[in-house]
């Protein structure tokens, strides 16, 4: 009895999630937003846990999938007529590097410090904030780029450019600290560093926000 309780549970929870996907739509599984996100955790949480209570029927399963299939609903429903409901709902995006320059009260406002979002931009090829002119923290935790034009995607063979070696950049300094290993490992030292912020009218470690060192293209340097 208890597996044929169980198939029927299964099969009529496969076919709910099935109808629930078509009906309320493809964000609940890219999970756009926060809150699908968490939508589509309750939704299987429902499911899991009702196949394996046994004092639940096949009908709690139906109701209780079908009341948050309905709630979804309407929350996508007022999201799509509604700008102030979806901006609640949504979030909206943050820019993070605006006109080329971290903004470091956006970087705040999100929880975030620059050493994550120096590993956002890895992932998505982009190793070196001055290559970005705006960034953008969009609602699902992913970023969004523009570069400056002359970072831009060109293929050197169209212009028949001999191919010229690729660096890493290399932080030096960041929120005010100075990472003395890879300066060190750059085979630079204080004096160095300190030159070549003074020819930035840089005088204190501690007003640097960032530090990135490009061979070729020398000391960028962002301050607070």
């Amino acid at each position: 009895m208890k597996i044929m309780y169980l198939t029927i549970e299964l099969t009529v929870g496969f076919f709910l999630l099935f109808i629930i996907v078509k009906f309320v739509g493809k964000k609940i599984i890219n999970q756009i937003t926060p809150f699908t996100f968490i939508a589509s955790i309750v939704l299987g949480e429902l499911l899991g846990n009702a196949l394996y209570d046994h004092q639940i029927g096949v009908f709690y399963i139906i109701y209780s999938m079908g009341l948050w299939a309905i709630l979804l609903f309407i929350v996508e429903y007022l999201g799509q007529k509604h700008l102030w409901f979806r901006g609640i709902v949504e979030g909206k995006p943050s820019a993070l590097i605006n006109n080329g320059r971290v903004d470091y009260e956006e970087l705040k406002k999100n929880r975030m410090n620059i050493n994550q979002l120096q590993s956002l931009l890895r992932q998505s090829e982009t190793f070196s904030i001055r290559e970005v002119a705006f960034c953008y923290l969009e609602a699902n935790g992913s970023i969004s780029i523009l570069k400056k034009t002359k970072y831009q995607k060109t293929t050197q063979e169209d212009f028949n450019l001999p191919i010229t070696p690729i660096y890493v950049p290399v932080t030096l300094i960041r929120d005010g600290k100075v990472l003395w290993d890879e300066l060190n490992d750059l085979g630079f030292d204080e004096s160095w560093l300190k030159t070549q912020l003074k020819t930035q009218e840089i005088f204190e470690y501690h007003s640097v926000f960032l530090a990135e060192w490009l061979e070729n293209d020398g000391l960028f340097v962002q301050t607070y």
